[in-house]
């Protein structure tokens, strides 16, 4: 059965506010959408894949994570109405050192990029808006690593309460303080002080 455009409403609501594109560029780009249902702590991309697929988090939460001298590190974090792909794979081809994980049951729509490019030519359109979105991300990557290198720890913990206040209640502290690149304990003492 072909995939209606109902089933990816808040897909195409998060498009919107990039760039609004035609019935027949939304019609094709439907063609490309799948809907997953992962379950919790499930890893929806392992470590050593290589992207192929861009996911647009319709219900849950997600997070970006790899290793360093034996431990876990948090990247970034995704939840509804967000954009969660790991570009430098996606764009070179390569292999990906990160993985990408499911931290509540999900619910995700997966957009196939190998068919996605493919369409640029034909709809410059779908292009603009991938670049818009693709830029936004770009920007929010840049702020991320410039708070890690101007802001104290107490300062980016202060920021993400403001950005995601949901995030202590559906994250694991471990992963918030390893998103912040401090310990659990250092954390526990920053939100002491609140």
């Amino acid at each position: 059965m072909m995939p209606s455009q109902a089933q990816f409403e808040n897909l195409f609501h998060y498009f919107k506010k990039f760039n609004s594109i035609s019935k027949a560029a939304e019609e094709a780009l439907v063609k490309l959408c799948s809907h997953i249902k992962v379950p919790k702590n499930k890893d929806l991309q392992p470590i050593g894949y290589t992207c192929k697929t861009i996911y647009f988090i319709d219900k849950g939460i997600a997070r970006i994570y790899y290793y360093r001298e034996g431990i876990d590190v948090t990247e970034f974090f995704a939840s509804e109405n967000s954009i969660i792909v790991r570009a430098e794979s996606l764009f070179t081809g390569k292999p990906s050192r990160k993985a990408i994980q499911v931290l509540e049951d999900s619910e995700i729509i997966g957009v196939d990029a190998v068919a996605l490019f493919k369409l640029y030519d034909q709809f410059p359109e779908i292009e603009r808006l991938f670049r818009k979105i693709f830029e936004t991300a770009y920007v929010e990557t840049v702020n991320r690593i410039e708070s890690i290198q101007f802001h104290s720890a107490k300062e980016r913990y202060e920021a993400l309460l403001l950005d995601s206040p949901d995030i202590l209640q559906r994250v694991p502290l471990k992963h918030i303080a390893s998103y912040l690149g401090i310990t659990q304990v250092s954390l526990s003492r920053i939100r002491a002080q609140r």
